[in-house]
């Protein structure tokens, strides 16, 4: 235990999702949607770690909700 304790945060996150998703009792078509989210996430991150994509406040994205559904 100590010597995970002692790993990076991104490696104890790794760790702590499989120890999490080998305590899952969920059917395989469950597990193909959450690998599926698991690789949309990191596509994600990624683009967002290039710089390919940014981010929108919540105000923002809330008003054209509104704007574009709400008031239709």
């Amino acid at each position: 235990m100590q010597d995970a304790l002692g790993l990076p945060e991104q490696e104890r996150a790794e760790i702590a999702a499989r120890l999490i998703e080998s305590l899952d009792a969920r059917d395989s078509d469950a597990a193909g949607v959450e690998e599926a989210w698991a690789v949309e996430i990191e596509r994600r991150c990624a683009a967002l770690d290039t710089g390919t994509t940014g981010t929108t406040a919540w105000d923002d994205v809330r008003r054209q909700i509104e704007t574009d559904i709400l008031r239709r």
